[in-house]
C-alpha cells in the first residue's frame, strides 16, 4: 500500500465530521505499523478530541515506530484540546504523512517543523488538492477572514423561483427538499431576506435529515418581521439573528429583541439596506465560517452582484412558468464576457429535478 491509499482512506473517514466540527476542519488520522492499520480516528465534534488523539487512543497496539497519516497538519498550540504534535512526539511515532498545511496562523508549518525537530520523518502534500477541497470552507475562512458563502435556490427550467403571484411551494421535489435540509446542516448559518420570511414563513431548521440546526440570519433593514414568524419561535432549538440598520433605541428593535431573538445593528449600504459584506465580516468574527443563502431574489442578486458568493447550488425542476419571479435579478452585466462563471463540480439527479453544484471562478482561477 502507498501513501496515497491511506490518505484516501483518511479523507473518506474525515467526512463523518461534516456539520459537527465547524469552525474546525474535518480531519482523520490513520496509524499504520508494519503494513497494518492499527488505529484510526476522526474529529467528531467541535471542542472534542482531534483526529490524531482519537487515533492514538483507539490504537490496538503500541504506536511507537508507526506511520501516522493525517489530511491536515497536526496542531501545535493549546486550544480547546492539547497540541496534537506533542502527543505524536510523546508516543514515539516515527513518520507522519500530511495531506496539506494548516492555514490557521497559529499552526501554519509550525506543527510540521516541531515534528521534524524531534526527529520524526515528515512528508507533506499527499493528495493536497483533495485535502483542500474537503475543507474548502475552513481554508476560505482562515485565508480571507470571511465566511464561505453558498447560494442555493430552486427554479423552473425558465429560471423562475416563484409565480408572478409569489407562489413558490413547491417548485422542487420532496427529495430536493431533503437535499436542501442536508445543505443547511452542513453550514453554520442560513440566511434569508425579510420578504422570504413574510411571504413563505419558513422555519429554516433541519427537520428532514439528521444534523444540527444552523443559526438563522434574517436580513430585515426596516424590522418588518412579524412577532409570530416561525423564525422567532423555538429559539432554544435554533437561534435567530435579525440584521437591521435600526438602532437599539428604536421601538421596533426593542419589540423584536423581547422575543429572545438577537437583533444587531449593521452599517447601511448605498441603498439604505444592510451592507451584506460587513454583515458577513461580523459573522466571521463570531466564528460563523459558512453561510447558506436561501433567498429571496433581492438578497441572491445582491450577493452575486458584489462577488460575495463562493458556491452556487441550483435545483432545476422540469417546469415552465413563463412570467414569474426570476432567481437572479439585474447584475448590470452588458457584455457576455463579463458573465459570472462557474466551475461545475457536480450535476446530480433528484427524482425529476437536476441539481447543479458549482464554484465561482474568480480572476480566471477556479476556487477549489
Amino acid at each position: 500500500m502507498n501513501d496515497e491509499y491511506y490518505m484516501k482512506l483518511a479523507l473518506g473517514i474525515a467526512q463523518k465530521g461534516r456539520g459537527y466540527v465547524s469552525p474546525n476542519p474535518m480531519v482523520c488520522a490513520v496509524i499504520v505499523k508494519k503494513g497494518r492499520i492499527i488505529g484510526q480516528g476522526y474529529h467528531r465534534q467541535y471542542s472534542g478530541n482531534h483526529a490524531e488523539i482519537e487515533a492514538i487512543k483507539n490504537a490496538r497496539e503500541d504506536v511507537a515506530g508507526a506511520t501516522l497519516y493525517v489530511n491536515l497538519e497536526p496542531c501545535c498550540h493549546e486550544g480547546k484540546t492539547p497540541p496534537c504534535a506533542l502527543s505524536i512526539i510523546q508516543h514515539k511515532i516515527a513518520r507522519v504523512v500530511i495531506g496539506t498545511i494548516d492555514s490557521n496562523p497559529l499552526v501554519s508549518c509550525r506543527g510540521m517543523n516541531i515534528l521534524r525537530e524531534s526527529g520524526i520523518e515528515v512528508k507533506t502534500g499527499v493528495l493536497e488538492n483533495d485535502c483542500r477541497r474537503l475543507n474548502e470552507i475552513f481554508f476560505h475562512y482562515m485565508e480571507t477572514g470571511m465566511p464561505f458563502i453558498t447560494v442555493k435556490y430552486a427554479q423552473t427550467l425558465d429560471g423562475k423561483i416563484a409565480t408572478a403571484a409569489g407562489d413558490s411551494k413547491w417548485i422542487s421535489s420532496d427529495n430536493s427538499l431533503k437535499f436542501a435540509h442536508k445543505l443547511r446542516a452542513q453550514h453554520d448559518a442560513v440566511l434569508v431576506g425579510i420578504k422570504t420570511v413574510i411571504n413563505d414563513d419558513p422555519e429554516l431548521t433541519v427537520r428532514l435529515v439528521r444534523g444540527r440546526n444552523p443559526l438563522r440570519i434574517i436580513v430585515d433593514s426596516g424590522l418588518k418581521i412579524p412577532r409570530q414568524a416561525k423564525v422567532l419561535q423555538n429559539l432554544s432549538l435554533a437561534k435567530t439573528v435579525i440584521a437591521t440598520v435600526k438602532n437599539a433605541n428604536d421601538m421596533k428593535f426593542q419589540n423584536i429583541a423581547s422575543t429572545g431573538a438577537r437583533v444587531i445593528t449593521c452599517d447601511a449600504d448605498d441603498r439604505g439596506g444592510v451592507d451584506l459584506k460587513k454583515l458577513f465580516k461580523k459573522m466571521a468574527e463570531e466564528e460563523i465560517s459558512s453561510i447558506l443563502i436561501e433567498g429571496g431574489a433581492q438578497i441572491i442578486t445582491s450577493v452575486l452582484k458584489n462577488n460575495l458568493a463562493n458556491r452556487l447550488v441550483a435545483v432545476i425542476a422540469p417546469k415552465i412558468l413563463g412570467k414569474g419571479i426570476e432567481a437572479v435579478g439585474d447584475l448590470n452585466i452588458r457584455e457576455l464576457g463579463l458573465a459570472k462563471t462557474l466551475s461545475v463540480n457536480k450535476v446530480l439527479r433528484s427524482k425529476e429535478d437536476i441539481i447543479v453544484d458549482g464554484r465561482f471562478i474568480l480572476t480566471d482561477k477556479k476556487y477549489f
